[in-house]
């Protein structure tokens, strides 16, 4: 008797080390998008972007256009379902040629149940996709946490802050994206820099920008938060062609994330 309570108490161990260890390295995407990304398809909800969207699932923003037919201004509509599932090969290289030009980028909160095609006479003007980033740090302040592109993984870094301390513009660009729509990052702002890279700032206490707005590198276009988690910080990404990089690749080596 004893023999076979062991073996069941070892079978139930083994059984709930196993479940334990195969969610440790669940990412905030896979763990709130697993059932959209198996469906193939993301339904647009009132808040989102585009950009939001592409980010939400790791993609290039250009593709995702192309892949669904959206040229720009990429205005998308509550209800529109969004094909997150395209192969590389499917992407029509004419419809991405054709929304190379930067404009403004209405999301849902500026749409009505039917898409609006009306573009903007004041859209923000981008550098070239060759044009050179001139990165600076979001914060200055302790770095807390560092990229990872294998388990745990982590598509940023994070650096400590005190609350409300001033988040600002990593680079020039434009913000296509501000908002909670993004389960697991709080308070968001994603700027687009140029058609290769985005950056993206969380966990905000206050969000000071607006989408479309235009922002300098350097400008203040948040407050260092909690939202989204338990500790106050600020979560940096930069993603170029919708891909997750190394932040500390372009950042400066000296004027932030010291420690």
């Amino acid at each position: 008797m004893k023999l076979a309570a062991t073996v069941i108490l070892v079978t139930l161990v083994t059984l709930v080390s196993g479940c334990l260890s195969s969610r440790e390295f669940v990412s905030v995407e896979e763990k709130f998008n697993k059932g959209e990304r198996a469906s193939g398809f993301h339904q647009v909800r009132r808040g989102d972007t585009l950009f939001s969207i592409a980010w939400r699932y790791g993609l290039d923003y250009r593709e995702l256009a192309s892949a669904n037919s959206i040229s720009s201004p990429y205005v998308i509509y509550p209800g529109q379902k969004i094909d997150i599932s395209y192969p590389p090969s499917q992407v029509r290289q004419g419809v991405v040629a054709s929304v190379e030009k930067p404009s403004k980028v209405p999301s849902v909160k500026e749409s009505a149940s039917k898409p609006n095609t009306q573009k903007s006479h004041n859209a923000p003007v981008l550098p070239p996709s060759n044009a050179e980033t001139d990165w600076k740090w979001p914060t200055n302040g302790r770095l807390i946490g560092y990229f990872s592109a294998k388990k745990p993984v982590s598509k940023g870094i994070d650096i400590a802050g005190s609350l409300g301390e001033s988040v600002l513009a990593a680079a020039a660009g434009s913000v296509v994206y501000a908002g909670t729509g993004l389960r697991g990052y709080g308070n968001l702002v994603i700027i687009r820099h140029n058609e290769k890279f985005l950056s993206a700032y969380a966990h905000a206490s206050r969000i000071v920008v607006r989408e479309n707005e235009s922002v300098k590198a350097g400008q203040k276009i948040a407050e260092i938060g909690s939202t989204g988690t338990d500790k106050v910080k600020l979560h940096f990404e930069i993603r170029e062609n919708g891909k997750p990089v190394d932040p500390l690749k372009f950042l400066p080596k000296t004027g932030g994330g010291s420690g």
